[in-house]
C-alpha cells in the first residue's frame, strides 16, 4: 500500500508543529510549508508546489489571527483568511486533494446563552473583523470544494506564543495581582488534542464543517485560575468584568461550541477541557495525581 502523502501549510505554527511532530511518526510522505518562503496568498507559487507534490491531503494551519490586529487592518487578515484559503481550495480541487481546514467560535456574535451550546446549524454572525474574514473563508473554501474539511475550535493553547497560557506566564512576571474577566465564556483546547482529532477524522474519511472542541465550557478566569493552581504559582488573580477593563476590539461573550455532531461521527467522548488542561501542564509527569490523559487511536 502506498504511502498517503500530506501537505502542511503553516507547519512552523503552534498547530502545525504539533501535527508535524504527529505525522512524522505516522507513515506519510510528509511536507511542510510557511512563511517566509511560502505564502499561502501567492497562488502562483502555491500552484507549482500542488502540481510538483501531487497531495493527497492538504492540512490548513497558516492563519491570520492577531485578533485585535485584524480590526485595524482587515486588508492582511482577508488576504490571508480568506485569498489564502480560497487558493488552497482552488488548488485542491485542480489536484484532486483533500482540504482539511480551521476556523474559529469567533464567526457567532456571542449573544446565544445556556442551555444552547452552538452547533453547526447556527447562523453565524461575527463581531469583528477576524471573526468576518474566517467566516468569509468558509465560505470561500466551501464555494469551490463541498467536500472540505472545515473544523471550528476555540481558545487554542500550545507550545508557542499566540495563546491564553503564553499571556498568563507573562503577565505573570510582572504583576502579583492579575485581574482576568469572569464574563467571557467560551471552551479551551489544546493543540494536541486537536490535531489527535482532526487526524482521526480524515482517516474515517468525514467531509464539512465540524465543531471541534472538549467537553465543557469556562471563563477565562476559570481558566487562569485552574492554570496556576495545577503549576503551583503563587499567583493572584481577581474577577473582572469585561467593562472594567480595556480591550480594543469586541469578542463574543458567550461563544462555546457543541461537539455532539463530531463525537458521534467518530464515537469517541471528547475530554473535558478541565482534563485536557492538566494533561499539557502535565504531559511529562507521568506520576502525577491528577493527569489525565485521552490515548486517541488514528
Amino acid at each position: 500500500m502506498a504511502k498517503e502523502h500530506k501537505i502542511l501549510f503553516g507547519n512552523s505554527g503552534q498547530l502545525g508543529k504539533v501535527f508535524h511532530s504527529i505525522l512524522e511518526t505516522q507513515s506519510v510522505e510528509l511536507l511542510g510549508y510557511d512563511l517566509p518562503d511560502y505564502d499561502i496568498c501567492d497562488f502562483v507559487l502555491i500552484s507549482k508546489i500542488m502540481e510538483a507534490q501531487k497531495p493527497d491531503i492538504v492540512i490548513n494551519c497558516a492563519a491570520y489571527n492577531e485578533v485585535d490586529a485584524a480590526e485595524n487592518d482587515y486588508e492582511a487578515a482577508y488576504r490571508i483568511n480568506v485569498g489564502g484559503a480560497e487558493n488552497l481550495a482552488i488548488l485542491c480541487k485542480r489536484e484532486g486533494a483533500k482540504l482539511v481546514h480551521f476556523s474559529t467560535d469567533y464567526v457567532f456574535d456571542g449573544r446565544r446563552y445556556l442551555p444552547g451550546l452552538y452547533t453547526e446549524e447556527d447562523i453565524p454572525n461575527p463581531i469583528n473583523n477576524y471573526g468576518k474574514t474566517k467566516l468569509e473563508g468558509e465560505e470561500a473554501i466551501f464555494k469551490h470544494l463541498s467536500d472540505a474539511l472545515v473544523f471550528r475550535t476555540s481558545w487554542l493553547y500550545g507550545e508557542g506564543t499566540q495563546n491564553f497560557i503564553w499571556k498568563l506566564e507573562q503577565w505573570s512576571k510582572e504583576n502579583k495581582i492579575l485581574k482576568i474577566v469572569n464574563d467571557e465564556f467560551s471552551i479551551p483546547n489544546s493543540t494536541h488534542f486537536v490535531a489527535k482529532i482532526t487526524l482521526k477524522a480524515i482517516n474515517h474519511n468525514l467531509n464539512g464543517l465540524y465543531n471541534l472542541t472538549c467537553t465543557g465550557y469556562c471563563t477565562r478566569f476559570d481558566f487562569a485560575k485552574t492554570y496556576f493552581n495545577e503549576t503551583n504559582k503563587e499567583q493572584i488573580i481577581l474577577p473582572c468584568a469585561t467593562k472594567d477593563i480595556f480591550l480594543f476590539t469586541k469578542r463574543p461573550m458567550f461563544s462555546a461550541l457543541s461537539n455532539t455532531k463530531i463525537s458521534e461521527a467518530l464515537q469517541i467522548e471528547m475530554p473535558h477541557w478541565k482534563d485536557e488542561l492538566i494533561s499539557f501542564i502535565h504531559k511529562d509527569d507521568k506520576k502525577h495525581p491528577n493527569l489525565v490523559k485521552m490515548q486517541i487511536e488514528l
